[in-house]
C-alpha cells in the first residue's frame, strides 16, 4: 500500500481535508477505517476502501446519491466535479460550496450521506 504521509500526498488539500472532517464529524475515524489516497492530483478520503470525498485545485467534493446532487445542483454556488479543467465530469460528485462548507449542521448531513452511499454499494 502507498505510504500516505503528508510528504506524500499533497499537505495542504489533506490536512484541511483531514481538519475539516475531524471538526465536522470527530467520531468518523473511530467508526471506519479512514484513510487518504492521492486521486488525480488531488487528496481523496476513503472510508472502509471507499471513496466519499475528494480535495484538490477545485475545491471540496462529496461523492452522494442522484436525489441529494440534483437538489444540490439548483444551488448556483455548487458545481460539478472535474480533476482537470477539460477532463470528464464525475457525475456521482459534487463541489461544495464555501458557504455549504461552513455550515458545519448542513455538511454533517452531507457527510453522513455520503458515508452511507458509498457504504452500501
Amino acid at each position: 500500500m502507498e505510504d500516505l504521509t503528508p510528504s506524500n500526498l499533497k499537505g495542504d488539500y489533506l490536512d484541511e481535508l483531514a481538519t475539516l472532517l475531524k471538526h465536522v464529524r470527530p467520531e468518523l475515524a473511530t467508526k471506519h477505517r479512514l484513510e487518504f489516497k492521492n486521486v488525480f492530483g488531488a487528496v481523496g478520503g476513503y472510508v472502509n476502501g471507499h471513496i466519499f470525498i475528494s480535495h484538490g485545485k477545485f475545491g471540496v467534493a462529496l461523492k452522494l446519491p442522484k436525489g441529494i446532487l440534483d437538489e444540490l445542483f439548483e444551488g448556483k454556488d455548487i458545481k460539478q466535479l472535474r480533476y482537470f479543467p477539460k477532463g470528464h465530469v464525475k457525475k456521482e460528485y459534487a463541489v461544495l460550496s464555501r458557504q455549504l462548507l461552513e455550515n458545519r449542521r448542513q455538511l454533517g448531513k452531507l457527510l453522513d450521506e455520503s458515508i452511507e452511499y458509498v457504504l452500501s454499494r
